[in-house]
């Protein structure tokens, strides 16, 4: 009899746990609107410029790849809404990271296009001037 309330409670914890996990997920996403925006902004992005390469719509440009224009228009995403970030007060949080995000992706759409020899030291001369400006602007 013992064991059947132990195991009863053992299952009691786990489904509130389980719980909370569900609403720590659901209230994330409330919470940070911008976030949810931004992905679902990059995933319908992919699938427009996936679905006119598959129409047939990228022909007379030889030089753009289906994945280099998703991975720009990406990168564009991020930097929005980093903009967004740090323009609305109400959504403000770090940025960095997704400053540094969005550049890697830029790179990488831009990689071949322009060229390599030309996009890393402008990513390094980039990621420089993120460092320093974090090094001597105020914090928030």
């Amino acid at each position: 009899m013992s064991d059947r309330k132990h195991d009863e409670k053992e299952e009691e914890k786990h489904d509130e746990k389980h719980d909370q996990e569900e609403k720590n997920w659901d209230e994330k996403w409330r919470r940070d609107p911008v976030n949810a925006a931004a992905w679902a902004a990059i995933f319908i992005w992919a699938g427009l410029v996936l679905l006119a390469d598959n129409l047939r719509l990228f022909v007379r440009f030889e030089r753009l790849d289906a994945w280099a224009i998703i991975l720009i228009g990406a990168g564009l995403i991020v930097l929005v809404e980093v903009a967004v970030r740090l323009l609305v007060p109400a959504y403000r949080r770090p940025v960095v990271g997704s400053i540094i995000f969005g550049i890697i992706l830029l790179a990488l759409g831009t990689g071949n296009i322009i060229g390599w020899g030309a996009i890393w030291p402008v990513v390094l001369i980039a990621f420089g001037v993120i460092i320093l400006a974090r090094g001597f602007l105020p914090r928030r």
